[in-house]
């Protein structure tokens, strides 16, 4: 799970992108719009899931997203299929449960495997999530979402090994199914406490003016800071700072020029989701997409790793362009924060595609 057009080169990166779509790339399947809803005066009873939950018809019936039972079994479902898809190699096995970043980082890096390990993963150790801790928001309309906040059996289970995964749910309508679209890695102490109304979550709206930057717009000051690293509202750290660091160490590695693009990743199941903090804040997940193109000189080709070799669509003569998907989760200080009001709490990433020329 920790494990993600080009003709002529070089040329400027951000040339490359010109009219290159949003949607993602890689992905079992493309990202479905959200469905609201028709709100109308008064809530009245749609229908009967098969669960035997009532859906509510109405934007203004705040309802939770699922009982803590229904969480539970969506939990259960979506490890039970990354199970017999990382034990197979094969993406197919868990395209039904997964979505948004993590789909298109799971469902990739299953393809890469399928190729460099076609009989099958000799390395799978079957995935338990327990001590499932349901945050469940109460809100209105399509979509309805849940974090799950779990501890896996693939880490050590106290001192600096410890970890929790944190998984988010989705579900567009109610005859869909539940999809994790966010996954995030903390030490136990990073998970922040949620507020609660009425025993449930707080969601936290996209255009939010009660937050230091509205989790809409995070990805946008995320991409600009690390494009020209002029000081904004993210903190110093080792997802901000470090990295950009990192990538201008890396560009000037003798004989390979690296070069990088940022794109924001909001639309459909990226959208960012957040969940209001008890001190007034919010821990918001979303995501960005970025390229990685390297570039020998004459003479020399980059080097390709396996796993991105069966990804590679083109020939790679002198350059390589690698597609990235990278999941975000942030703690965002309340309004009136002007610099270091955004910080990276974790961030998951994955090669989703990749381009020779």
């Amino acid at each position: 799970m920790r494990r993600l057009t080009l003709r002529r080169a070089p040329r400027p990166l951000e040339r490359l992108s010109a009219g290159r779509s949003t949607r993602p790339t890689g992905a079992a399947r493309p990202a479905r719009p959200v469905r609201l809803l028709a709100a109308t005066a008064a809530a009245t009873v749609l229908a009967l899931t098969a669960s035997g939950c009532v859906t509510v018809r109405g934007e203004l019936a705040l309802m939770p997203p699922a009982t803590r039972a229904e969480a539970a079994q969506a939990l259960a479902d979506f490890t039970a299929a990354y199970n017999r898809a990382d034990e197979a190699n094969d993406p197919a096995l868990a395209a039904d449960r997964v979505t948004g970043p993590l789909g298109e980082i799971n469902q990739a890096g299953l393809r890469a495997r399928a190729v460099t390990a076609p009989d099958g993963n000799p390395n799978h150790r079957p995935l338990e999530l327990s001590d499932a801790r349901f945050v469940l928001p109460k809100k209105a309309g399509w979509p309805r979402w849940f974090l799950a906040d779990t501890d896996p059996n693939l880490d050590a289970d106290e001192g600096a090994g410890d970890q929790r995964w944190l998984v988010v749910f989705v579900r567009n309508g109610p005859q869909q199914l539940w999809e994790a679209a966010h996954l995030v890695i903390l030490s136990p102490s990073a998970v922040p406490e949620f507020a609660e109304e009425d025993g449930f979550a707080v969601p936290v709206a996209a255009d939010s003016d009660a937050l230091a930057v509205a989790p809409e717009d995070l990805g946008e000051e995320y991409v600009s800071f690390l494009k020209d690293g002029q000081p904004g509202p993210y903190a110093a750290g080792a997802h901000t700072t470090l990295l950009r660091e990192q990538r201008q160490k890396g560009a000037k590695r003798p004989g390979l020029a690296t070069q990088y693009l940022d794109r924001v990743a909001n639309q459909g199941d990226f959208a960012p989701l957040g969940l209001r903090t008890k001190d007034g804040g919010a821990f918001v997940f979303f995501a960005t997409r970025y390229f990685e193109r390297q570039t020998a000189a004459p003479g020399y080709r980059p080097k390709v790793d396996p796993d991105i070799k069966a990804l590679l669509t083109g020939e790679v003569k002198n350059t390589v362009t690698k597609e990235w998907v990278s999941n975000l989760a942030v703690l965002v200080k309340p309004a009136g924060t002007d610099r270091g009001g955004v910080t990276v709490k974790a961030r998951l990433q994955g090669v989703v595609g990749a381009q020779g020329s």
